[in-house]
């Protein structure tokens, strides 16, 4: 046994594991693999481009110091952590927000159609894309979110590509929110319009909901809660009253020849994504590995629920004139049904959705790039805390983007937000497929009960959904997208020269567990570790 203690010193040396006491070094039956194992160590000064000590396979268990304890109230900085209730609705928010934006999917399709549309999208996307977060979220159970699950099975270039991808089409996202408030707005308020008043209001709400984020994330959460029940129950209260007038032939009313597809695909694909943004913020929720897919599933029924009830109900109560049913029809309905204190009440709920849909998505933004930072992807700079426990550089960068696209035309740009999007799901299936193939056996808090054959077929329907959503875009936005992405191709191995020439800090938090090198992986596996 003691020829065998000079190597047990180097790997403790290596991985600083100083906190192992003796008798636990003493029950390791350590064999001669473990010593193929410890010349493969290196340094990690410069560790974002080959930051691979220990492979994750079959054997070994991620441990992640400030997750694991189950009772765990607070981080590393003593903040409060992010509870269930709170997680429920700013997943909630990250996707949709309440049904405002459905509408479209009656005037492309008609009733029949939509309703089935949002049944059949919710079992093909939405649940394939929940059920991943779930499982791959509580194997990585930290901020960089997808961008450390396409890392780990990858290798750091391609995370990084996917984290600039799905960073830049949240900012882009999130561009959208204050602009969509002041368009809710500016019928009590002209002056909001337009001019000097309307840019003037775009910075003032930035920079207030801007503030809140800075201020913690458990305030956002429970300001979600606020914003969703108020979001919500004008269109319980609107479908109470609907049901004396339901008529249900009004539900198969369907003419196929004059379907919109585009639109049709658009508005549901749009109001049924972003399922994986909560991943960026796994880090700040309390035991995560528990409460993570619990708040997943719980989000789903809000969601689809969300946006069937308001659908069956309306659709089947008056009739159903395809050419209305646009952004804000509901609150006509309202007006119809209830009168104008439901109008109003819905018209609200609408403007202060939009207010939640920005402070969620500001926080996944910037959170993520905090976990990027904390990988080595970024300058340290980047994970530096407020007092607050806040990541303070990544909100103001975030809050910038936001600005900067404000003063832009949309509507070819939300497009290509989309195909950045659709960028990243790609990237996010196949690292869930490789690390199911390669990792079968590591430590998955919860696992979709599926094997490897299973997986595959689970996210056949959602990649062809890609494949569709990505061939409808107009040259001009595969353009735009494609140059996006190149950008990202040059910007990585710039950083990484940076971090050679010492120009920027860069390191891996002390708190986080190594990640496999994806060149390594594959030949680590095959070499088994006996103790």
């Amino acid at each position: 046994m003691h020829q065998f203690f000079p190597y047990i010193i180097t790997y403790v040396h290596h991985v600083h594991l100083a906190c192992w006491n003796k008798q636990q070094l003493y029950a390791l039956h350590i064999t001669d693999c473990l010593a193929f194992r410890l010349q493969k160590l290196r340094n990690t000064a410069i560790t974002r481009a080959n930051s691979a000590c220990l492979p994750m396979g079959d054997h070994l268990d991620f441990k992640y110091n400030s997750v694991n304890e189950g009772d765990e109230r607070k981080g590393g900085h003593g903040i409060p952590k992010v509870s269930m209730v709170p997680l429920i609705f700013l997943i909630f928010y990250e996707v949709s927000g309440g049904p405002f934006g459905i509408e479209d999917s009656v005037k492309a399709a008609g009733p029949l159609l939509a309703i089935v549309g949002f049944l059949v999208f919710a079992l093909i996307w939405s649940i394939p894309e929940a059920l991943i977060t779930a499982e791959m979220g509580t194997m990585f159970p930290e901020n960089g979110g997808y961008v450390v699950w396409v890392s780990s099975a990858l290798g750091p270039f391609w995370g990084f590509q996917q984290g600039w991808a799905k960073w830049l089409s949240g900012v882009i996202d999130n561009a959208l929110y204050p602009v969509l408030f002041l368009d809710y707005v500016k019928s009590s308020v002209p002056a909001l319009g337009g001019g000097f008043p309307r840019t003037l209001a775009v910075l003032i709400l930035t920079v207030a909901l801007t503030y809140m984020n800075y201020r913690g994330l458990t305030i956002v959460g429970w300001v979600a809660v606020f914003l969703g029940v108020f979001s919500l129950l004008p269109f319980f209260v609107m479908g109470v009253i609907a049901i004396p007038r339901i008529e249900p032939s009004r539900w198969l009313e369907m003419d196929l020849g004059s379907v919109n597809w585009g639109l049709y695909l658009n508005t549901l694909f749009w109001n049924l994504n972003y399922w994986d943004s909560i991943s960026t913020l796994a880090g700040e929720v309390e035991n995560p590995k528990r409460t993570l897919p619990r708040a997943l599933s719980y989000a789903l029924v809000l969601v689809v629920g969300g946006y069937l009830y308001p659908l069956i109900t309306c659709t089947a109560a008056i009739p159903v004139v395809r050419e209305q049913w646009s952004d804000g029809y509901f609150s006509d309905i309202a007006r119809i049904l209830g009168g104008i204190w439901l109008h109003s009440w819905i018209q609200g709920a609408a403007a202060l959705s939009n207010m939640g849909n920005f402070l969620t998505e500001m926080s996944s933004d910037s959170y993520q790039l905090l976990g990027m930072a904390e990988r080595g992807m970024l300058p340290e700079f980047f994970a530096r805390r407020s007092r607050h426990g806040t990541p303070l550089i990544g909100i103001l960068f975030s809050a910038f983007g936001v600005i900067l696209l404000s003063w832009m035309s949309f509507q070819e740009i939300i497009a290509a937000e989309n195909y950045l999007y659709c960028f990243g799901m790609i990237l996010e299936f196949i690292a869930f497929i490789k690390l199911r193939m390669t990792h079968l056996n590591a430590s998955r808090p919860y696992k979709i009960p599926l094997g490897t054959i299973g997986a595959v077929l689970m996210i056949i329907p959602p990649a062809l959904l890609i494949v569709v959503v990505m061939a409808l875009a107009s040259f001009k936005v595969m353009a735009v997208s494609i140059m996006a992405m190149i950008v990202g191709f040059v910007l990585q191995p710039c950083l990484v020269y940076v971090e050679k020439k010492r120009w920027l800090r860069f390191s891996i938090s002390g708190d986080l567990p190594d990640l496999p090198d994806s060149q390594e992986a594959a030949e680590d596996d095959t070499v088994p570790l006996a103790f």
